[in-house]
């Protein structure tokens, strides 16, 4: 692990990613302690007398809580066949963002201005060039390259994104993702 410390943004990103999601079973109960271990009678004393047992409580109705409106789901990857329609150019892509050499917080953005626009126009997929990266002197490649991914999974970017998968090589390879729209909830 390397010893680098996380930029407020990068902190506020986390948070948002930790707040989304949910364990995937409850902690288990751990059993409820004897309140008096038994054991061996001591000699010269007489045995306690048991104690009767408390008369059972009636059983509470349990109400299941008003189920709070479901969000749309986390994103999922596109699926081969379509994968492959876009990178050969048999399926329209509907418009390209290229996020070269934007600050994390620019292009956090332009790529929800973006995704807004394209959705409203009826966009259903979608390219993002976030680029490879270039080597710095810390050893730190493709910020936004990481970044955007984890953007996409965020609970903001749900109504929008139904899934994303890098792009083909012909669209930029791993420096670039397809990204597949939601339809608007115009009504």
């Amino acid at each position: 692990m390397s010893g680098r410390r996380l930029s407020d943004d990068e902190r506020a990103l986390w948070s948002g990613v930790a707040r989304s999601i949910a364990p995937l079973r409850r902690p288990a109960r751990p059993a409820r302690a004897a309140a008096e271990p038994a054991g061996e009678p001591v000699p010269g004393r007489s045995r306690p007398k048991p104690k009767s047992k408390p008369a059972p409580k009636p059983a509470s109705v349990v109400r299941p809580a008003a189920a709070a409106p479901a969000g749309p789901p986390p994103p999922v990857p596109l699926g081969r066949r379509l994968r492959q329609r876009i990178a050969r150019g048999t399926h329209a892509i509907d418009g390209r963002l290229d996020l070269h050499g934007m600050t994390q917080s620019a292009a956090h953005d332009a790529l929800q201005r973006f995704l807004r626009a394209a959705q409203a126009r009826g966009g259903r997929n979608v390219l993002v060039i976030t680029g490879k990266g270039s080597g710095d002197p810390t050893g730190e490649r493709g910020v936004l390259k990481r970044q955007v991914p984890l953007w996409l999974r965020l609970p903001e970017f749900r109504s929008l994104v139904v899934g994303f998968e890098s792009a083909g090589i012909g669209h930029g390879g791993e420096g670039a993702l397809y990204v597949s729209l939601r339809k608007s909830q115009r009504r």
